[in-house]
């Protein structure tokens, strides 16, 4: 009885578990993620774990798809407040430069996604959708071509910028956006 009165008492514990697991592969990555690891972050018994989630690849899975959707959606409200190719482009300076990508934690649990959906593909499927997400938002404003070219642009110099000892600059983006949406 206490088992299914302590369910009912948290039912934010599955996605305790979920966000504690995005936790330990940003500080981990996922080779160090374990079931034990995401129980302490969660602050839930092991045995929670292994009972919302029948494996590690299925937690992963799981969380790694929460991470692609909630990107793609901030990455498609920052486009949807754009009304024309200028204010686009200005929406990709900021989602470049400010926090939709460059946050650290962002960029680490986005080169953990990568790798894991390289090996997964369920996952690499959803990533799929990311990208088609993101090209169809940038497609109200540019070609296909550009649209793609920008996608890409978009999380290349986050990945660059977040180990580049010189980093590009607000300025810096700003030019090469123009340059590749230049008509």
């Amino acid at each position: 009885m206490a088992g299914g009165e302590a369910r009912r008492n948290d039912p934010e514990r599955r996605q305790r578990i979920i966000d504690a697991t995005l936790d330990v592969v940003a500080e981990q990555g996922v080779p160090g993620t374990t079931h034990r690891r995401i129980a302490a972050a969660a602050a839930v018994p092991l045995g929670s774990v292994t009972y919302y989630f029948a494996s590690l690849e299925d937690l992963l899975t799981t969380a790694f798809v929460q991470l692609a959707e909630r990107s793609s959606a901030a990455f498609a409200a920052h486009m949807a407040r754009a009304s024309d190719a200028d204010s686009a482009r200005e929406a990709i300076i900021d989602i470049i430069a400010g926090s939709v990508w460059a946050e650290p934690r962002t960029l680490l649990l986005s080169y953990e996604l990568y790798a894991f959906a390289a090996r997964h593909p369920s996952v690499s499927t959803v990533m799929q959708g990311w990208m088609n997400n993101s090209r169809a938002a940038l497609e109200r404003f540019f070609d296909p071509l550009t649209a793609r070219a920008l996608d890409a642009l978009v999380e290349g110099i986050g990945i660059h910028n977040s180990i580049d000892r010189d980093p590009l600059d607000r300025e810096a983006i700003r030019t090469i956006v123009h340059r590749i949406t230049a008509p």
